[in-house]
């Protein structure tokens, strides 16, 4: 469990909701009730109660009707969760052989567990890694966080060369069809065509795929620079 600022250990429960605002609210703010239970798999009203004991707690400033938003007791949480199970899933991938589709999983039941003296050592073990194996950020110690936004798959233009730098990972058929299609990270990809649809046909090391959602908006990726871009390509 990670202690609050006064101390005491928080529970397996809050440190999931923290978890699930800190989320939500990296894309909108404040969090929204039917937001935060829709993302956790509850009713609204267990949402609610969770919010205003959460408030109480002064974890989080919530307002009736309006949303709730980490307070800076709450985000060193929230990160601090992250960053045990981002450092897990590493550690499941990098040490023990899992494969990126079997480790969220793993890490979600394991996060709540280690003590901050077993996240030191990890991280010390595996050489201070900056990202989880679906490239993810991992926060550093003194929470930290450097997570800049990169575009979708989706995104994408016919005749663009992309790496993939990140991939969603709360859907494990995916994670497993992107490996069966060899869409790991840092992969190259060609975007040879863009369809009414919005559906893309892409290289990837020679071999064609025609791609269509989710796939296309759980794989984030960067342009790749034109001097690494094949000479023979298109």
């Amino acid at each position: 469990m990670v202690k609050s600022e006064s101390g005491r250990a928080t529970s397996q429960a809050v440190e999931d909701y923290l978890k699930a605002i800190y989320k939500l609210q990296s894309v909108t703010a404040p969090v929204t009730t039917s937001a935060l239970a829709e993302k956790v798999g509850i009713s609204a009203a267990a949402a609610t109660k969770m919010l205003k004991q959460l408030d109480g707690m002064r974890l989080i400033s919530y307002i009736p009707y309006h949303g709730a938003t980490l307070t800076e007791s709450g985000c060193k949480i929230a990160l601090e969760v992250i960053r045990h199970h981002r450092l897990i899933e590493q550690y499941l991938h990098q040490a023990m052989g899992y494969a990126w589709d079997q480790v969220d999983a793993e890490a979600e039941q394991l996060e709540h567990a280690i003590s901050e003296e077993f996240e030191a050592r990890i991280d010390e073990l595996l050489g201070y890694p900056e990202t989880c194996p679906h490239g993810d950020p991992i926060p550093r110690a003194n929470g930290a966080l450097v997570d800049s936004r990169r575009q979708t798959l989706g995104e994408c233009a016919a005749g663009d060369w992309v790496r993939i730098e990140r991939v969603r990972d709360t859907d494990s058929a995916l994670l497993r069809e992107l490996t069966q299609r060899r869409m790991g990270l840092h992969t190259q990809i060609f975007v040879s065509d863009r369809h009414s649809d919005n559906s893309l046909t892409i290289l990837v090391a020679g071999t064609s795929h025609l791609v269509h959602e989710p796939m296309l908006a759980s794989v984030f990726v960067t342009p790749l620079p034109v001097d690494q871009v094949p000479a023979n390509h298109g």
